[in-house]
């Protein structure tokens, strides 16, 4: 479990207590503000924790959806264009409008932490989009991924996903040409 400052002093009463807990290894400190009831902690949900106005995209998404088995370097989130920059190095941002920000949008558990991501089928759109900047194998990895999965995506929520984006016919045809 991930706990912030607040939920651990809640937890353990006193600051006191929360020095007892770290030194006899109860709970680890995982940042700065964060503790945790085990020594290591998935990178992405401590930022997801820290960040929780944004939401967990491209890559990152990929792997937590299990579209893909490369690990990403670092974690990528979505946040509205005129959102605060992320200093953190850890931290991919992408900057969205606000008409293609809330569309996918799933709150799930992932390891025991509540996480803000977007969803299969508009990680499958975002995929579509960013097929050019993607590295070919990469792509064709997620893409096959996808095609095993085919008989679960939500085809309604596609089509009313590609209908929030500029180039809906290229995205739709290109929908139809890849995985479908």
């Amino acid at each position: 479990m991930l706990y912030n400052w607040k939920e651990i002093n809640e937890k353990y009463g006193y600051p006191l207590k929360v020095r007892e807990a770290l030194s006899v290894g109860e709970i680890f400190k995982v940042g700065r503000g964060y503790y945790s009831d085990k020594q290591y902690i998935n990178p992405f949900l401590l930022i997801a924790t820290k960040y929780p106005y944004a939401i967990i995209t491209m890559d990152t998404a990929f792997f937590i959806h299990g579209l893909t088995d490369v690990i990403p370097d670092n974690t990528h989130l979505a946040t509205l264009r005129n959102a605060t920059r992320i200093t953190d190095d850890r931290v991919v941002q992408v900057f969205l409008s606000e008409r293609i920000f809330e569309p996918g949008k799933t709150v799930q558990e992932y390891e025991g932490v509540q996480i803000t991501v977007y969803d299969r089928e508009r990680m499958l759109i975002e995929a579509l989009r960013n097929s050019k900047t993607m590295l070919f194998d990469y792509y064709k990895e997620i893409i096959s991924g996808y095609r095993k999965i085919d008989d679960k995506l939500d085809y309604r929520k596609l089509e009313e996903y590609i209908s929030f984006f500029k180039k809906r016919d290229y995205l739709y045809n290109m929908l139809r040409r890849e995985v479908l």
